[in-house]
């Protein structure tokens, strides 16, 4: 209660009889006249600070030079010319793909480890069996062909002729003859 008194009393907020009122309470007790000598101390301290006065629109100007307008004015614009320019290059990056007739290396690799040869076929070798390389006594079998661009089709042919789809991809469709081959969209660069 005696916080909100001296908070009125400083801020002007209360008539003639509440003031008398005020004073004579200040009077009477010791501690209610220092925690409002203390308020009204640190009131004076926060109005020094205050700005009363500005100085004319006509000194601001004769002592700010060009720089000092126009630059910081400029600075989010060129900073939003510099982002843009790193999002389209990034974009034509990531967007271009390869040139047309370009060809990109793309990697095939089967786990048979029960098989003695491993060939793959198709529509990029016209459906011949291309021998593929056994990696070591791990049961892996691996090829790296250069394709180019586009969907294609293809299947891994076993020792004994038996063709079988990639079980790594996805894409499948049955061909004229029973069996599966696996479909692959090459377009970037591994």
């Amino acid at each position: 209660m005696k916080d909100y008194l001296i908070s009125l009393f400083i801020d002007d907020e209360l008539d003639l009889d509440e003031k008398i009122d005020f004073v004579e309470s200040v009077h009477l007790d010791v501690s209610l006249k220092d925690e409002a000598i203390d308020l009204l101390t640190q009131e004076k301290l926060l109005r020094s600070d205050m700005v009363t006065s500005l100085p004319a629109a006509t000194q601001i100007i004769r002592q700010s030079s060009w720089k000092t307008i126009f630059l910081p004015a400029w600075r989010p614009l060129l900073a939003g010319c510099a982002l843009a320019t790193l999002a389209i290059t990034t974009l034509f990056l990531l967007r271009s793909g390869p040139e047309p007739g370009q060809e990109i290396a793309q990697r095939f690799v089967i786990y048979r480890p029960n098989t003695g040869n491993m060939a793959i076929m198709g529509s990029f070798t016209d459906w011949n069996p291309l021998p593929m390389e056994k990696i070591g006594a791990s049961g892996y079998w691996s090829i790296t062909l250069r394709l180019k661009p586009g969907e294609h089709h293809y299947s891994y042919m076993l020792e004994d002729g038996l063709q079988i789809a990639d079980p790594t991809v996805p894409f499948q469709e049955s061909d004229d003859l029973g069996g599966e081959n696996s479909i692959i969209n090459i377009s970037t660069p591994i």
